[in-house]
């Protein structure tokens, strides 16, 4: 086994900054109505709390009906038409949200822009485009763009809004995924034969395993819980800011300091997460302070500085969880299945927007904002009781080793059982049809000599995770 390089292809540069950019700017829009949406749809006809909480939340209800079709007829007809299409479709629910005059049309733009979910084909193309050895670090760019989006939309959606009103928030939306349009056929590099990548697509032969896995039914509880709490927290925080003396337009700048503070306190916790190898501890202990920093916001922040200590405790919390929930997952998922793991986690990300928006508009509407933090302050005492009975997970790294030589049936069955007696090859699958092996491994008893001379001149694309 010789190693290859790691260095970036044009081509793969190119893919990354567009596929990353493209995923970025779609996400962008659709945080963007979060930090705005309950303040300014007062003035919508037929507006109530209700309705207000699932305009917010309506899109993730048809992005988890719709990201694994999509991804499957991009299979068949191919990546790009498809992200074609859900930009598309992105596009005219933007513009049917920015002519709204009623909640209702609100919300139907809401469930349009939903539609386009094309998230699992972005990654399907990016893992097209990239080598096995560098497509860990380019989903990580994927991810990591998720997250600045996120932080941005927070800032933007109020400068905005402030001054082009409701409307202009959906307009520039719109106007990202237009350009968005323009990224994937100028910048992204002509999609390549499609492939099956077991880490990246659903696998419906492993969903009924996957399905019984209790360690990755808790990522899955976690990360709907989560966002779920973000969405019902979004009916409510606008207006408490406003009850603390900062004025609508002047949210953004309010988020900005939040999130850049949150940043900055998260990386460390981060690093002693995967460094020390504190998973477990890290998760609970956000957990934890999400659910202490809900309680103070249903009653005990007093004044302006209480409110935002509160907000700033929840926000590290949050974006720890979401940086270290997806490598929870990595390290649990079976080798070969990270795909059809990471598919069942991300629709439950998206129900959870969905329950949460609903859940937290019919709290405030029936007994007011306060009633919105106890809700979910109580859903987190819950979330935490699940979560006690988590099983540190092992620090296992995934690998994907290109076999360059054909062999039949038998003898993958064979080099299946001489990869798992290698010491540290903790699991392995190996695909005859894809022309490879996936392997989780434990890199502190890893015996690199046996595992090379059992590849012997094949490649070794390290895909580590």
């Amino acid at each position: 086994m010789r190693k290859v390089s790691g260095l970036l292809l044009p081509s793969e540069r190119r893919a990354i900054v567009g596929l990353a950019g493209l995923y970025a700017s779609r996400m962008l829009g659709l945080f963007m109505v979060l930090p705005v949406l309950a303040l300014y749809a007062e003035d919508l006809q037929g507006a109530t709390p209700l309705l207000v909480g699932l305009a917010l939340g309506i899109y993730g209800l048809t992005q988890a009906a719709l990201q694994i079709p999509f991804g499957l007829v991009s299979d068949r007809i191919g990546r790009k038409p498809v992200i074609a299409v859900g930009l598309c479709l992105f596009i005219l629910g933007s513009i049917v949200a920015a002519e709204a005059q009623s909640i209702g049309m609100v919300i139907a733009g809401r469930c349009l822009q939903g539609s386009g979910a094309v998230a699992a084909a972005i990654m399907a193309l990016l893992a097209d485009q990239t080598r096995e050895e560098v497509r860990t670090a380019a989903m990580a760019t994927i991810g990591l763009s998720i997250g600045v989006a996120f932080g941005v939309a927070m800032v933007l959606g109020p400068l905005v809004s402030a001054q082009f009103g409701l409307g202009g928030v959906f307009w520039f939306t719109a106007a990202l995924s237009a350009l968005g349009m323009l990224v994937l056929w100028k910048l992204v590099p002509p999609a390549p034969r499609r492939a099956r990548h077991q880490d990246v697509g659903l696998d419906r032969d492993q969903l009924k395993h996957i399905l019984g896995r209790m360690d990755l039914w808790r990522m899955d509880a976690s990360i709907f819980a989560l966002h779920l709490i973000l969405m019902a927290l979004f009916v409510a925080v606008p207006f408490r800011l406003v009850e603390a003396g900062i004025p609508g337009a002047q949210h953004g700048w309010v988020y900005l300091g939040l999130m850049g503070m949150a940043f900055v306190l998260m990386v460390p916790l981060v690093i002693v997460a995967e460094k020390w190898r504190r998973m477990k501890p890290m998760c609970l202990g956000a957990i934890i302070a999400i659910t202490l920093s809900l309680a103070g916001l249903a009653g005990l922040a007093q004044g302006l500085h209480g409110l935002l200590l509160w907000l700033l405790m929840f926000f590290v919390a949050f974006n720890l969880l979401e940086a270290t929930l997806p490598s929870l997952l990595s390290k649990l998922a079976p080798a070969g299945a990270k795909g059809t793991a990471m598919g069942l986690y991300s629709t439950s990300q998206f129900l959870g927007a969905f329950l949460g928006g609903v859940m937290g508009g019919w709290l405030s509407q029936q007994w007011g904002l306060d009633a919105v933090f106890a809700g979910c302050a109580m859903l987190g005492v819950a979330w935490l009781m699940l979560m006690l009975g988590m099983t540190p997970p092992r620090h296992l790294s995934s690998e994907v080793v290109a076999l360059h030589h054909q062999h039949d049936e038998a003898a993958m069955d064979t080099l299946m059982a001489r990869f798992a007696d290698v010491a540290g090859v903790e699991d392995v699958l190996v695909v005859p049809e894809e022309g490879r092996a996936y392997l989780k491994i434990d890199r502190q008893r890893l015996d690199e000599q046996a595992l090379a001379h059992l590849v012997g001149r094949a490649e070794q694309p390290q895909d580590k995770a």
